[in-house]
């Protein structure tokens, strides 16, 4: 017969096997199988009355066992980044290794392995090894994502009405489309969020979003080669600010086009446009487009007197007068360039059989 001393290790064992199959749910399949093979190990040690002294070490085991278990299920896989301004992404654990993405200030990520001081980790698209002496884990790495990170508000319904008051009569704002997201302010009680809508406040009913605590990710070499690509264009692109002219000098510019670009198609019209309204715009030149073209040196066709001839005659093609308006009114695609020639002579952007720069 068991003594005293036996039932009550059994009512322990009883006990601890019910925090395993609670922690054992979360668990891989073959991890669960592993662990419950080494129980069933334990519990053959302690039930049979002929295992004798071995009872209370197959306890202890079995009991460290599941702390051990315990302590890894609640470890947190979360990894933040600990830097100034960025780190490198490697292919390999190695500072050798090919890059293949950046890590930025406040970035995080999820733990994917560890070895030899290096974390390989996935932070959005990336995955790759980080040093670990750039990096933060566990209640570090948490306290930094509550410090960094911020719940989003994702739609979930095709289209969700943004309101000025937490009522469902309330005047509309605006309307938000499935899967777009809104910066929550906070939760007002469980049927209303308010959130940011551009310089206003705004709120949603709950049941029609998801919450989501996001924290910024990494990028990869692919995805910064494309945004740098798409700044540059922005900046090729973007206005460069009215100039205040007269008539005569849209007329001026439009026959200066058409001698140099009239050839072109709308975008190399354009551009030589761009060129001159870039000089005007530049304490380097003359600050006029009459003083821009017939700066000495400058425009072969403003000093040859075929400008002069052009703008006389008044046939000028329609397109560039067009360029030349667009170009007054600010409207570039070669950026603040401020000089073009036919293009095999000199690098830069290339528009038809210019290039600028």
């Amino acid at each position: 017969m068991l003594k005293g001393r036996s039932y009550i290790l059994i009512l322990s064992l009883i006990l601890s096997l019910g925090m395993l199959v609670s922690l054992s749910m979360e668990a891989k399949a073959s991890s669960r199988k592993d662990y419950l093979d080494s129980l069933n190990v334990g519990i053959s040690q302690i039930v049979d009355p002929t295992a004798g002294a071995s009872n209370e070490k197959a306890i202890e085991e079995l009991t460290q066992m599941l702390e051990e278990n315990s302590l890894k299920e609640a470890e947190s896989d979360l990894v933040m980044v600990n830097v100034q301004v960025a780190m490198n992404v490697r292919a390999e654990a190695s500072e050798d290794s090919e890059k293949v993405g950046v890590l930025y200030k406040d970035c995080g990520g999820r733990i994917l392995e560890r070895k030899d001081g290096w974390t390989r980790l996935k932070s959005g698209d990336l995955v790759g090894w980080a040093s670990d002496e750039y990096l933060l884990f566990g209640e570090d790495a948490e306290a930094m994502a509550n410090e960094v990170g911020n719940l989003i508000v994702t739609i979930e319904t095709e289209t969700l009405c943004v309101r000025r008051e937490p009522d469902s009569d309330g005047e509309v704002l605006g309307l938000m489309a499935q899967d777009d997201e809104l910066e929550i302010i906070e939760e007002l009680n469980e049927d209303w969020i308010s959130v940011e809508y551009g310089e206003d406040v705004g709120y949603v009913s709950a049941e029609y979003v998801n919450l989501d605590f996001h924290i910024d990710e990494g990028e990869t070499l692919v995805a910064i080669r494309k945004r740098e690509e798409a700044e540059r264009q922005a900046k090729l692109t973007a206005n460069q600010g009215a100039v205040v002219v007269g008539g005569d000098d849209t007329r001026l510019l439009a026959a200066l086009i058409y001698c140099e670009s009239g050839n072109e198609t709308y975008n190399g019209q354009l551009a030589v446009g761009a060129v001159v309204m870039n000089r005007v715009r530049s304490g380097a030149y003359p600050n006029t487009v009459s003083g821009v073209i017939f700066a000495s040196g400058q425009f072969t066709p403003a000093l040859n007197g075929k400008v002069a001839r052009v703008y006389t005659d008044g046939n000028i093609p329609e397109s560039c007068y067009q360029a030349a308006a667009a170009a007054i009114n600010g409207e570039t695609n070669v950026g603040d360039a401020t000089h073009f020639r036919r293009a095999g002579y000199h690098e830069g952007i290339q528009i038809d059989h210019q290039v600028f720069w």
